[in-house]
């Protein structure tokens, strides 16, 4: 318990920097986790509505980095990069993710996939080096409503892939 404790002051303390984003997405836990696992998967479901992802490297391993290229429906490209900082199969992802490697502004990740019943509910939180970043996130970048789409890409990708699984 105490250890719950710290955890409730711990998140008391980053709550004006964070963005918690959650989603019940009706597939397996293993399969939810794996579809962010592969970059064959990612590159099918990563992002916002209108967006398309081009990956530069991929390594899945804690200390391993993902970089690539978010395409904007505007033409625009958004640079990103991911390293991912813990690896718990099929319970837990964090990362840390910016526009590149070293990037002052760099914000922290946490995905939970946890069973309910045959579905998933992913929790995704994000926290960011100061509330005037997470500010700029949601008003500029719009990344609430963002990470809601992604995760909606995310259940139409892994429920047409357990479609497939019971077919195939």
């Amino acid at each position: 318990m105490a250890g719950t404790g710290q955890e409730t002051r711990a998140e008391a303390a980053t709550a004006d920097r964070e963005i918690v984003i959650s989603r019940v997405i009706d597939a397996p836990r293993e399969l939810v986790f794996e579809a962010f696992t592969e970059v064959r998967h990612l590159s099918r479901w990563w992002g916002p509505e209108g967006f398309s992802t081009t990956t530069r490297s991929f390594e899945f391993r804690e200390g391993g980095e993902w970089v690539f290229v978010l395409h904007g429906p505007d033409g625009t490209d958004y640079p990103e990069w991911i390293r991912w900082t813990r690896i718990v199969p099929p319970e837990l992802i964090e990362l840390l993710h910016g526009e590149h490697r070293d990037d002052p502004d760099a914000f922290e990740s946490a995905l939970s996939f946890a069973p309910a019943g045959a579905a998933t509910r992913i929790v995704m939180r994000t926290v960011f080096p100061t509330r005037e970043l997470r500010d700029e996130a949601v008003e500029k970048y719009h990344a609430v409503e963002g990470g809601r789409q992604t995760l909606s890409s995310l259940a139409a990708y892994v429920a047409d892939l357990a479609g497939r699984e019971v077919e195939g």
